[in-house]
């Protein structure tokens, strides 16, 4: 398994490719008024378990590709800080609890 492998992440490099062995998904960019747009195959949508309406991210990878993920990429950071703040500050937060 590649080491960069994130289940339910898909790795775009022009065209979208979905890390499962050598299969590629492409899809068409096209105009939606004064912006662009992007459509998902249902294959694609199932892949990254995600429904109309739910929200994508696009961030840039390390190897200068882009991810597109339906998981937010702040999420982990801000999940970590309100981790250490409840180990820290543990009896200040059980006060505020009563």
């Amino acid at each position: 398994m590649d080491r960069d492998y994130v289940p339910g992440v898909v790795e775009a490099h022009r065209p979208v490719r979905v890390r499962r062995e050598d299969e590629v998904l492409s899809f068409k960019v096209i105009g939606l008024g004064a912006s662009s747009g992007v459509i998902l195959t249902r294959e694609a949508m199932t892949r990254l378990r995600v429904k109309e309406g739910d929200t994508l991210y696009l961030t840039e990878a390390p190897d200068g590709g882009y991810r597109l993920t339906p998981c937010d990429p702040g999420l982990e950071r801000r999940m970590k800080l309100a981790e250490e703040i409840m180990h820290h500050d543990r009896e200040v937060l059980r006060a505020l609890a009563r």
